[in-house]
């Protein structure tokens, strides 16, 4: 209870401060109308991806209803480097999407990049620079029309975590928790030259994860305060009931059961579309995998407050050539 009391000072100091949290000034406009988006994730994997993948850009430009895009995390593939030139042209291209653009990190992206074939890097390191290619500023999001959002990096607790990021559209809570495959990075750098470093590694996860239970808490107390109809979560990976995964599993469930309106867990990494309504046995939370390993699917998603579900979506297809 203490967090999550906490978790609603966070929010209403951020107010005070005077920071433009969408949901207050820049999100009146739409308040208690349905906002639509774009879901991807896992996305392009390799170079033929990487090739088709301003067609996936344009599909989406082209849907004037899109208002923004989220992408579930992996930006590249586990195989491909981890290599500085890599990680700024994707940025370059997520930028190209006319919608503002939010992305939450994978593990391809910076956990497994101690393998042999994405380059042989220390992890953490890797980590540094995904935050300062993808998030050059903190507060504001990729695509040509940034938005700006609250940003975890406001938290002086957690002043690393600037990817976690919180808005409002319509009414709804969006919010983006840090949380990988590879177990949330507990599996061993076990190709990193010079071998696996645990205690750097178990201290990582273990301030990556507090952050990420103190954002779930802060996500569900602003939803209460603003008595948002509904909550949409964002990770990479299923928080499934594994070593790496429980707290946050444990959170997510408790939260969602004690807030009893719509809860959306989105997320990617085993490249399925799939659909999993009463997640862990809360009737009200929906666990929704996004496509993978694709450049030419996405899947529309509206949010809508005057709907008693609040959250519909409808996989779509990037048209031929």
């Amino acid at each position: 209870m203490r967090r999550f009391l906490r978790a609603a000072h966070i929010m209403a100091a951020a107010a005070a401060i005077g920071l433009v949290v969408p949901g207050t000034a820049e999100a009146h406009a739409q308040r208690g109308r349905p906002v639509t988006f774009a879901l991807i994730g896992d996305t392009p994997y390799g170079d033929a991806q990487r090739a088709a993948f301003p067609a996936l850009v344009s599909a989406v430009n082209d849907d004037k209803k899109i208002r923004f895009v989220l992408h579930a995390g992996d930006v590249k593939n586990g195989s491909s480097t981890c290599d500085d030139a890599r990680f700024t042209d994707l940025a370059g291209l997520f930028g190209t999407f006319r919608a503002p653009f939010v992305l939450t990190p994978g593990d391809n992206e910076w956990t497994d990049c101690h393998r042999t074939a994405a380059g042989g890097y220390l992890p953490t390191e890797r980590l540094d620079k995904v935050r300062k290619v993808f998030y050059p500023v903190a507060g504001k999001t990729l695509g040509r029309e940034r938005m700006r959002v609250l940003s975890q990096a406001t938290d002086p607790r957690h002043r690393a975590y600037r990817e976690n990021v919180m808005f409002s559209r319509g009414r709804v809570v969006f919010s983006t928790l840090h949380v990988v495959g590879s177990e949330n990075d507990l599996e061993p750098w076990s190709q990193l030259p010079g071998g696996d470093r645990p205690a750097s590694r178990l201290a990582e996860f273990e301030a990556r994860q507090d952050a990420a239970l103190d954002w779930i808490d802060a996500a569900f107390a602003k939803a209460i305060r603003t008595h948002a109809p509904g909550v949409l979560l964002m990770m990479q990976a299923e928080p499934t009931a594994t070593a790496g995964f429980t707290q946050i599993r444990e959170r997510i469930v408790q939260r969602s059961r004690a807030y009893g309106k719509p809860v959306l867990l989105v997320h990617g990494d085993e490249h399925q579309y799939e659909v999993e309504p009463a997640y862990a046995g809360v009737p009200t939370l929906t666990r929704l995998e996004t496509f993978g390993s694709t450049a030419s699917q996405w899947i529309r998603v509206t949010a809508d407050p005057n709907d008693q579900k609040v959250f519909t979506w409808e996989p779509q297809t990037v048209p031929a050539d």
